[in-house]
């Protein structure tokens, strides 16, 4: 054994010196050779990046990918040898923070510095008034896909975001998820010493992958940030959010009985996350995406910033158009003699409306105005708070917003968005219901599609369409170290896209040529960082291309043509054969109030065939017109298709695209519990919220109840005739289709439904209709045990947990399958 010790030993300390010899030979043991700059060496590595003006040798500094290069010396012991750390990841002195403020649906006459005669937005009028104004900014109409431009530089179908996360189709235009080939500029700026966080709205992880079951791969820290908090999907009831912190979810930390709104919450976050990086690393720029989510519907505000705006509609959005054009003239946002767009065909005449239409209409507006005045409002504390760290003066503030105004509300607007998810028609009457609570917890609502086309002059229609009124979009550029010319406008054409490259120039950097080893793709958007100093700057950049639900447009040299369809509309060859595109020339019309088509025939065929080369550069293709129906497209999922799910209490909600689906099929929810002898109360198992959905549940009477929430309209009730007993008890629900549903007005499969205690029938009903999309977007989905967030009955408050124990509840779907819609026609 000893021989054994020593013959180890030997070897060891053989295989130890030659290293030594070896790192003797390639110059590791030895003197300490001269090490390069970290600036060149970084730039050898990373492939390019940036050296600001005057620092040649302070440059940012990139781990170097696999394992160092040691530069030390290292010698038999401690005192034989030289340490050398590897480097650090390093941006350089005096480095720019970067905040990117994301608007939600805030069309282009919502601000005060941009046309609005009501709205106050006194904030983000102080950065426009002390920084540049464009207006000539546009997105792509909506928001994944401009959010996928703003963080990558790429068009919206090179990021496969044709549609919102939820509309992914299975194209490599459309799958949604955002390439890691097309970095995001998280992970172009965190290797070299950025911090970055993401603050609110996300909406660029697929509805399949948010879930505590999935790769986090596309969730905000699998995307190059460091700390993440806010929502993933599009919206969230703002009194009761669906909230994720890193990696996981939560729950809001208040009740809206509490005081609890989502905006003041998330600028508390975005002030925590700073504070937290200052006070340990004072010298470390960040990179911060805030998205507060407002003002995408639901409007929420509290009611005292509701009634600082009663009465200030009442004039009605006619008025509000001619009033906004003539403060845009003013301001120069417009040019002088702009006229407004024609007036819309789907929204009547102010003047001709009804006492309470207008009452109704008028309140909708006061409430979206409070919501976006209230967000203005913690915008300036969030600013006030990096004056007060002395952070204001060196960061590049960039403000922007995602689309135009919305027409999700409809011709009437809406108390219950969900409404319009599941192609369910809104009514006058339905809505002067809530006209009082309208933007309490109780609603969830939708302004009318007449303010839409109101916010967005003086240009025509709204979000989802590529006309100006869904493209032409505000964007304020605020940095008082980087730019010396205050409350000025710029006017050259800028797009999504150019957000990214625009603050690499900035900071004077270059794109890494590869991301954690992919290769990326080249930008697709140009800098406008020359026009922060002049005016006059050129911005070279080729033709830009729009889609949006088959509708299309192009924008080159101061024309634009733009071919119309309507939305939900499938299209067909033989459509694209009968085009009617207009033509633009926004040189001389800014508002595009005329259409010259016939007027220059030649010049809109050239830009007709210049769309179809960039629709086939870019991965625009095949064309797809259909709405809301892409929200129930069967999408590839982590487990094979099975017709039986079980679940568990004590576990996260599961979001609606990975909970079983009971949409217009038959099906049994079998709980096995244990009741204690004094009886038990609560949930069972619930889906959707209190605006939509279903919810089985021992009422306070100890009686077994199972509850359809048609889309807020009507709850269907199905009540045992019997008390649950104590012990072992297995409580059943067992639905039967009894009749096809019916997609275009909003109806699911109507049905039979019985319950059961322990084998025996208890109860028998009808339930006339069901939700036939959608449970919502708000991220109300699954739980086991506990109904979260708003509660699908109105029998219960809050969460309702279960009171005795439930070992597990087993749900069995029916072979009708929820209808899906039909695959593109092909002739």
């Amino acid at each position: 054994m000893r021989r054994k010790l020593e013959a180890v030993l030997f070897l060891s300390l053989g295989a130890l010196l030659g290293l030594g010899i070896a790192a003797f030979r390639s110059g590791m043991i030895g003197p300490v050779a001269q090490a390069q700059s970290p600036s060149k060496q970084a730039d050898k590595q990373s492939g390019g990046i940036f050296s600001p003006p005057g620092t040649s040798d302070t440059g940012p500094v990139a781990p170097p990918p696999g394992e160092p290069t040691f530069k030390g010396r290292i010698g038999r012991t401690i005192g034989e040898s030289t340490s050398d750390w590897p480097l650090q990841a390093t941006a350089p002195k005096d480095a720019p923070n970067v905040l990117l403020i994301v608007l939600d649906d805030v069309g282009y006459a919502a601000l005060g510095c941009y046309g609005s005669p009501v709205v106050k937005t006194p904030h983000l009028d102080k950065l426009a008034k002390n920084g540049l104004r464009y207006n000539n900014f546009h997105t792509t109409a909506l928001c994944s896909p401009s959010r996928s431009c703003f963080l990558t530089g790429r068009n919206h179908h090179s990021n496969a975001m044709a549609c919102i996360t939820e509309g992914s189709t299975g194209y490599p235009g459309s799958y949604g998820r955002v390439p890691l080939a097309n970095g995001l500029l998280s992970e172009m700026l965190t290797p070299f010493g950025w911090a970055a966080f993401a603050i609110g709205k996300w909406h660029l992880t697929p509805a399949e992958d948010m879930n505590l079951g999935a790769n986090r791969k596309w969730w905000p820290l699998g995307r190059g940030f460091d700390r993440f908090y806010g929502f993933l999907g599009g919206e969230v009831d703002q009194w009761t959010p669906w909230l994720a912190y890193d990696n996981h979810f939560i729950k809001p930390p208040k009740t809206p009985e509490q005081g609890y709104h989502n905006v003041p919450d998330l600028v508390d976050k975005a002030k925590e996350f700073i504070a937290d990086l200052k006070q340990v690393a004072p010298d470390r720029p960040f990179f911060m995406y805030f998205c507060p989510g407002a003002c995408h519907a639901p409007h929420h505000a509290p009611k005292e910033w509701i009634a600082k705006y009663k009465g200030k509609f009442d004039a009605g959005w006619d008025d509000y158009r001619e009033k906004a054009l003539a403060n845009q003239i003013a301001l120069g946002i417009c040019p002088a003699g702009t006229r407004l767009s024609p007036r819309d065909r789907d929204v009547p005449e102010w003047d001709k409306l009804g006492r309470e239409e207008k009452e109704l209409y008028a309140r909708q507006m006061e409430v979206y105005a409070a919501y976006l005045s209230y967000v203005d409002h913690h915008i300036g504390e969030l600013i006030a708070f990096l004056t007060e760290m002395g952070q204001l003066d060196n960061t590049l503030i960039i403000t922007v917003s995602d689309n135009g105004a919305s027409a999700e509300g409809g011709p009437h607007g809406s108390f219950n968005e969900n409404l319009f998810f599941n192609n369910v028609p809104d009514s006058l009457k339905q809505n002067l219901k809530h006209l009082k609570r309208w933007g309490d917890p109780s609603t969830y609502p939708h302004y009318s599609w007449g303010w839409a086309w109101a916010t967005n002059s003086p240009f025509r229609r709204w979000k989802r369409e590529v006309t100006r009124g869904g493209t032409a979009d505000l964007c304020i550029v605020h940095w008082p170290r980087g730019i010396k010319e205050k409350n000025a406008i710029r006017r050259q054409f800028t797009h999504a896209t150019d957000l990214v490259p625009t603050v690499l120039d900035a900071l004077h950097s270059k794109m890494p040529k590869s991301i954690n080893g992919v290769v990326q793709n080249p930008l697709q958007g140009v800098s406008f960082a020359p026009t922060f100093a002049s005016g006059k700057a050129k911005i070279p950049r080729e033709a830009q291309y729009f889609e949006m639900f088959a509708q299309r447009a192009l924008y080159v040299d101061g024309w634009r043509a733009y071919a119309p369809w309507e939305f939900g509309k499938q299209i067909t060859a033989k459509d694209l054969a009968n085009d009617k595109w207009m033509l633009f020339h926004i040189d001389e019309d800014f508002s595009e109030s005329t259409d010259v088509a016939a007027k220059y025939p030649a010049k809109l065929e050239e830009l007709k065939q210049l769309w179809w080369i960039q629709a086939s550069k870019y991965k625009v293709l095949p064309l797809d017109g259909s709405g809301v129906e892409r929200l129930a497209t069967p999408r590839p999922q982590m487990s094979a298709p099975r017709n039986r799910y079980v679940y568990y209490p004590g576990t996260g909600e599961i979001e609606s695209s990975n909970a079983v689906d009971i949409r217009s099929r038959s099906c049994t929810i079998t709980a096995d519990v244990e009741v204690p002898e004094d009886g038990a109360e609560g949930v069972l198992l619930a889906h959707g919220s209190s605006f939509g959905g279903y919810t089985f549940f021992v009422n306070k009477e100890r009686k077994l109840q199972f509850s359809h929430n048609y889309v807020g309209l009507n709850e269907y009730k199905i009540i045992s005739t019997e008390k649950i007993p104590a012990g072992k008890v297995t409580m059943r629900w067992q639905f039967s289709v009894t009749g096809p549903p019916n997609l275009a007005i909003g109806k699911g499969a109507p049905g039979t439904g019985k319950l059961f205690i322990n084998g025996v029938q208890v109860g028998e009903g009808k339930i006339p209709v069901t939700c036939a999309i959608a449970y919502g977007l708000s991220g109300d989905g699954l739980c086991c045990g506990r109904d979260s967030l708003t509660p699908v009955s109105a029998d219960y408050r809050g969460e309702y947990p279960f009171t005795g124990v439930i070992r597990r509840v087993v749900v069995e779907t029916g072979n009708e399958g929820a209808p899906a819609p039909q695959p593109p026609m092909r002739d």
